[in-house]
């Protein structure tokens, strides 16, 4: 039998159990600078920006809790070592980040990398008839467009 007990191929839901592990990786880096963003922040912007950096964290932890249980249910196992995301992330490490623009291009460039990834995730769970994988990417897609949209927005 080469289909999962959801019904899906085997080597399709590897890959993409893959795929969703690089994911992962990026979404850790993302909510480690995120705390790190809402515990350093300076200046001017300072409540403003401590208690938005709060909201993105703590939405990035339910997203990679939502990550981490997708993979399992594909079969996958999450990585789960610092090591591990290090690895594979593409996410820009953000590292005594301070200023007010400088913290939230650092958002923003680390959104765009993260819906790099996803859109490759959302063709790739397209293909293999993983609509749940799919689903979740479409929704994790749009919300980060519209939060782009709304960081560039202040930037300006």
């Amino acid at each position: 039998m080469n289909t999962t007990i959801i019904g899906l191929d085997k080597k399709e839901t590897e890959s993409l159990a893959k795929d969703l592990n690089g994911l992962l990786a990026n979404f850790q880096v993302y909510y480690q600078n995120l705390r790190g963003l809402h515990w350093n922040i300076k200046g001017k912007s300072f409540f403003e920006l401590h208690v938005k950096f709060e909201e993105f964290y703590t939405d990035s932890q339910e997203k990679i809790d939502l990550i981490a249980e997708r993979i399992l249910t594909l079969g996958g196992t999450p990585l789960h070592t610092f090591n591990d995301y290090t690895e594979l992330a593409k996410v820009p490490v953000g590292k005594n980040v301070t200023n007010d623009v400088e913290a939230v291009q650092l958002v923003v460039t680390s959104l765009s990398e993260l819906l790099k990834i996803e859109r490759i995730i959302l063709e790739a769970s397209g293909e293999a008839n993983d609509e749940g994988t799919n689903s979740m990417m479409s929704d994790f897609i749009a919300e980060q467009e519209k939060t782009i949209w709304m960081l560039n927005a202040w930037l300006q």
